[in-house]
């Protein structure tokens, strides 16, 4: 997926200008793609020149004036020749899990270090879940009314909650058999 798709689907999910799209990959959209707020204006720019947005300037009291960003009819035809594209699974490169299989040729101190590294990472993966926990109550409190658009955001959500309760999982039987090698 290139980062020209994201942008399509958050602006035919609403039009904003590039901070406000850089506001949502922050909330939303990054938690599966994420993009800096110089990537994201770097593309906008390029995106308007191929035709696939289109921008209007709207003037601001005090502050300078702002564009606000549309996905044009080339950007949707774009958007959904990509949409019917077969996906490919995505390649797992996974460091944690390489330093785990290696912790069989370290010492005690060595496995002492990992624990405390899996025990950082988890503390990271709980805070990530945390925070979709806190999103879904906040931008889905009646998830039984939700029209076609919101309820797919939402079960992308679901799937980003699901995944890091997987890892936790997983860190938990990691941090268990690594505290039982030490017995």
């Amino acid at each position: 997926m290139a980062l020209e798709h994201a942008i399509l689907v958050s602006l035919l999910e609403q039009p904003g200008s590039g901070y406000e799209l850089a506001r949502r990959f922050e909330r939303s959209i990054g938690r599966f793609w994420t993009a800096t707020h110089q990537q994201i204006y770097r593309v906008l720019r390029r995106m308007e020149t191929d035709g696939w947005v289109t921008a209007e300037e709207i003037g601001q009291d005090g502050r300078p004036d702002k564009r606000r960003y549309s996905a044009a009819a080339a950007g949707r035809a774009v958007l959904t020749s990509w949409l019917r594209e077969p996906v490919r699974p995505e390649t797992v490169r996974h460091e944690l899990a390489v330093k785990i299989r290696g912790a069989a040729f370290d010492d005690a101190a060595g496995r002492a270090a990992l624990i405390a590294e899996v025990e950082r990472y988890r503390a990271d993966h709980e805070a990530t879940l945390n925070s979709y926990l806190a999103g879904e109550r906040r931008d889905f409190p009646d998830a039984g009314e939700l029209d076609a658009g919101r309820r797919l955001q939402h079960v992308v959500l679901r799937g980003g909650v699901a995944y890091e309760r997987m890892v936790l999982d997983w860190l938990d039987d990691v941090l268990e058999t690594l505290h039982g090698l030490g017995r």
